[in-house]
């Protein structure tokens, strides 16, 4: 059973909140560095894009993977991540790039569609969520690079387990239906209108593909759309007044966080810290540019538009992210999505 969609960037929701309760000093960051589980990822790896230089040095990049365990129904994070994996066992059925700014006036959340036909390094064209299942984040790293050009300073990766937990916490998630939609995977109709929904309603919500109108690509935007409530969910109601439930939410979100041995808890906090001053309006949400569907053998995939593409990522490399997206507005996910 597929949950990990929801945990699409849970990796900005954690560090959110941590800056959310920074004022709540060393006791959360010594949870928070006890623990989030790391695993070395970028050790060894060749033929990298160069580090950005000049006005763009100070621009970060995190690959934030949201994981499907193949093993049981679980999902490889935390004490149970290595450096190594069992080929087939895993997919990320998630992939998002997110860009902030040298200057950390804004930030870009950019989503891979994990059906993107691409290459893998020593494997050949595949889908894109079939590199983390070949060989890991270091494998993801790797592919992502190479399809982008842009150097990754960061990896984190999530699975699903703690998602209820969190949704419920926080009095559920709300989403906006514009249309009335029928999910007939799930047997499951979602009616116009405004819904709060509960962790696992929320996991319906995001998993649905069949009966929206693009399909893959629409359930991509839901996972951003929720992520974003998320996200508005944790800035109202984390009080730094109020200990236990900051305590609670950091609690569920690193136990099921993973990130690169490099990352260490004070960049995370300092992370925290900048995504946590930024105005919501200045964190953006979309999906790399898409030519159309098509098919590889009995495969459906996505094939990418790979000349909007270089321009996107060449933004992304020069952290000039604002005046691409000033140029492309129309690919921004809105405030409603099917």
């Amino acid at each position: 059973m597929k949950k990990s969609r929801i945990w699409l960037g849970v990796g900005i929701t954690f560090v959110v909140l941590v800056g959310a309760v920074a004022g709540s000093g060393w006791y959360l960051a010594h949870r928070l560095d006890r623990q989030v589980q790391t695993v070395d990822v970028f050790s060894g790896l060749e033929d990298r894009p160069e580090p950005a230089t000049a006005a763009a040095a100070g621009a970060m990049n995190i690959l934030l993977l949201g994981t499907d365990g193949r093993t049981g129904g679980k999902a490889t994070t935390g004490s149970q991540a290595t450096a190594s994996w069992t080929p087939g066992e895993q997919r990320a059925d998630t992939m998002m790039l997110l860009h902030l700014s040298a200057d950390r006036r804004s930030a870009s959340v950019v989503s891979i569609p994990r059906d993107s036909w691409v290459r893998i390094p020593g494997h050949g064209k595949a889908k894109v969520n079939a590199a983390f299942s070949q060989g890991g984040p270091r494998l993801s790293v790797q592919t992502v690079e190479k399809l982008t050009g842009v150097r990754i300073d960061h990896v984190a990766w999530v699975d699903w387990a703690g998602f209820e937990e969190i949704g419920d916490l926080l009095g559920g998630v709300e989403v906006y239906v514009p249309e009335t939609v029928h999910d007939s995977a799930r047997n499951h109709t979602w009616t116009k209108g405004s819904h709060l929904l509960s962790g696992e309603e929320a996991l319906l919500y995001v998993r649905q593909r069949y009966g929206l109108p693009g399909g893959d690509l629409d359930r991509v935007k839901r996972q951003q759309y929720v992520l974003r409530s998320i996200l508005r969910g944790l800035r109202q109601s984390v009080d730094p007044k109020n200990p236990k439930k900051a305590y609670d939410l950091l609690d569920i979100i690193t136990r099921h966080l993973t990130v690169d041995s490099g990352f260490s808890g004070g960049d995370l906090r300092g992370l925290a810290l900048d995504l946590a001053r930024m105005p919501s309006s200045d964190l953006t949400f979309f999906t790399a540019p898409v030519a159309g569907l098509g098919k590889e053998g009995a495969q459906s995939v996505v094939h990418l538009d790979k000349r909007k593409g270089r321009q996107l990522w060449e933004a992304m490399r020069e952290d000039e992210m604002d005046v691409w997206l000033a140029e492309n507005p129309g690919i921004v996910t809105g405030q409603t999505v099917s």
